[in-house]
């Protein structure tokens, strides 16, 4: 079979273009198809790493406090009540013939080794200062303590005093 120089090119190119068609398809195509799946993964991957690094900083700050908590539970002084703590705290600021009362209570946590010490009390006609010093107090002293509830009223019979009724808790072991 004899064919003319243009079938023959004509041949020649489709052959050409065959051949390059199953190159691209066995070759070029499934490399970029890779190339880019890596790609996808890669950043898959660095966010998966910027998410663990995140997670290491709030374990290592939670881990932190945790320790600072443990160093502030051991100063504690071993007989420490949260009752008598207020108490003694009513008696510095001057209040102490202020407390209408205090109800003391505490619950035990179901998961851990802590159980919660919780006060409840009312102060009345105590004046802002007065208030003020004592919320300080508490707060800010180094036997964990905080308060998790307060309710202030004024009285419609004196114009500079309140009353309080506060709930104070803490944690001990």
């Amino acid at each position: 079979m004899k064919l003319s120089k243009r079938e023959r090119v004509a041949i020649g190119a489709a052959i050409c273009f065959i051949g390059i068609f199953v190159v691209f398809s066995l070759a070029v195509f499934p490399f970029l198809d890779q190339k880019e799946r890596l790609e996808r993964s890669l950043a898959a991957d660095m966010t998966s790493l910027e998410e663990m690094r995140t997670l290491k900083a709030e374990y290592e700050a939670l881990k932190k406090r945790a320790n600072v908590s443990k160093v502030r539970f051991e100063r504690r002084s071993k007989g420490f009540t949260l009752f008598s703590f207020l108490d003694r705290l009513a008696g510095e600021v001057g209040i102490k013939e202020n407390i209408a009362y205090m109800k003391p209570s505490s619950t035990v946590q179901k998961e851990g080794a802590y159980k919660v010490s919780l006060v409840e009390m009312k102060l009345t006609g105590v004046t802002m200062e007065q208030m003020t010093q004592y919320l300080y107090k508490i707060e800010t002293s180094r036997n964990m303590v905080s308060i998790k509830r307060i309710s202030l009223t004024k009285p419609d019979d004196t114009q500079q005093r309140l009353n309080a009724v506060l709930q104070v808790q803490t944690l001990e072991v």
